[in-house]
Order: C-alpha cells, then sequence, then structure tokens
C-alpha cells in the first residue's frame, strides 16, 4: 500500500532550548474567556466556555530570537491580533478531573490567535461557523513550547502584546475566567486529547487592527516571547 501523492509535512512547534520538535495534532481555542475581552466583544458574565478549532497545519512556528513572517491574508480588510498563552498537552486522556488537569500538560507557549474580524463578524450575523475568520493559513503564529518541568504550572503571569512598539494589549494569566485546568476539564468531556494537542486559553481586551509591516511583540512571563512581522 502507499499514498496516492506525497503525505503533507507534520506540522511542529519547536521546543525551548532543544532542538526537539512538537508535532501538533490539534488545535484548540477557547472564546471570550477574560472578562474584559467579552465585554470589548458585546458579552459579559462568566458564561460556559466554548471552543473553535484550527487546523494544526495553520501552525505559524516562530524559533527563539527570530521574528515570523505572516503574510497578510485574502479576503479581509480587518486582520486582528488576539495574544494567548497557549497549552500543549502531553497525555492522552477523556473526562480530566480540573484537579488531574496539569498532569497532562507537557508545557506552555506563547501564540497569537489571528483573526479576520470582518469575516467573522459576517458569519455572527448569519448563525454560520467562523471558519472563514479564524481558520486560515498561518493564523496560529506560536513560539517555541517550554515544558511545565521548566515552568511549574502557570497560574498568573503578565500577558502582553505590543504593536510596532506600542502597547495594544496588557492583563494578567490570572484574569482568566476558565483557568487552564477548568479549561481542559471542560474540553476534555467533548474530546479525547491527545499528546501533540495545542489548546490556545484566550486573550485579554485590547485586541485591534494590524496591517502589513507592522512588527507584533508579545508574550507570558515565565513562559516566552514571540515576535511576528506582518507581511
Amino acid at each position: 500500500m502507499s499514498y496516492v501523492f506525497a503525505a503533507p509535512p507534520q506540522p511542529v512547534v519547536p521546543v525551548a532550548g532543544s532542538t526537539d520538535l512538537y508535532p501538533v495534532h490539534r488545535i484548540y481555542c477557547v472564546g471570550r474567556n477574560y472578562e474584559e475581552h467579552a465585554k470589548e466583544m458585546g458579552f459579559s458574565g462568566r458564561e460556559a466556555p466554548f471552543f473553535f478549532t484550527k487546523p494544526a497545519d495553520a501552525v505559524l512556528p516562530v524559533p527563539e530570537g527570530t521574528t515570523g513572517e505572516m503574510p497578510y491574508p485574502s479576503e479581509t480588510s480587518n486582520l486582528h491580533h488576539e495574544i494567548e498563552l497557549v497549552v500543549a498537552i502531553g497525555k492522552r486522556g477523556k473526562r480530566i478531573a480540573a484537579t488531574e488537569a496539569p498532569n497532562y500538560i507537557w508545557g506552555y507557549a506563547v501564540g497569537l490567535d489571528m483573526t479576520r474580524r470582518d469575516l467573522q463578524g459576517e458569519a455572527k450575523k448569519l448563525g454560520r461557523p467562523w471558519e472563514v475568520g479564524k481558520s486560515f493559513d498561518c493564523s496560529a503564529p506560536i513560539g517555541p513550547i517550554k515544558p511545565i518541568a521548566q515552568t511549574g504550572q502557570i497560574r498568573s503571569g503578565r500577558i502582553w502584546l505590543n504593536v510596532n512598539g506600542e502597547t495594544r494589549q496588557a492583563s494578567d494569566v490570572s484574569k482568566l475566567i476558565w483557568n487552564v485546568a477548568e479549561t481542559i476539564e471542560h474540553l476534555s468531556k467533548y474530546f479525547e486529547l491527545a499528546p501533540g494537542d495545542l489548546i490556545f486559553t484566550g486573550t485579554p481586551e485590547g485586541v485591534a487592527a494590524v496591517k502589513p509591516g507592522d512588527l507584533l511583540e508579545g508574550g507570558v512571563d515565565g513562559v516566552g516571547t514571540l515576535r511576528v512581522r506582518i507581511r
């Protein structure tokens, strides 16, 4: 038996301080998981967490000390940045209790959930899925994954994003409406999590548009930083 054409390459993310690579299985994202961002998007309160996905090959891996190059996507005039703490799963599990969730975390990274906001908004109005707004090529820039053995559990720490040197987003991971462990508990009710799964845990307030030529620089204390140029 053989493939009818060459199999596509495995999407991977670099591991901080190592030549090892983390193979990506699935990408899950949590919507409106910081209160101020929820208000910014027209919502309030602690609603039950909800999820959407991106294809594994939407990752744009940015090795340590480099600047990623993200092409401005087609069919949009309103590309938004969303800085996020990313959780990398390292063990298979389903219906994981929040108290056990840390045992399933392989590490953490800094990521961007790039969004074609105009297309997402149009889909929302029509009651349609968000894929064209969220799941396009290179829509998930991500820095190196730092193993949890080095970071410990990330329960707090500054999360921030600057665009061309100006602060756009600034908050603290402790302000997640649903913290990492609770997010894993909820997500694993619906999906069996597996090694290679990435969870983008949500973005704080301050999302806004970017244009070609803009330099995005962000990070999460204790995890790392990420630099991406829009071209």
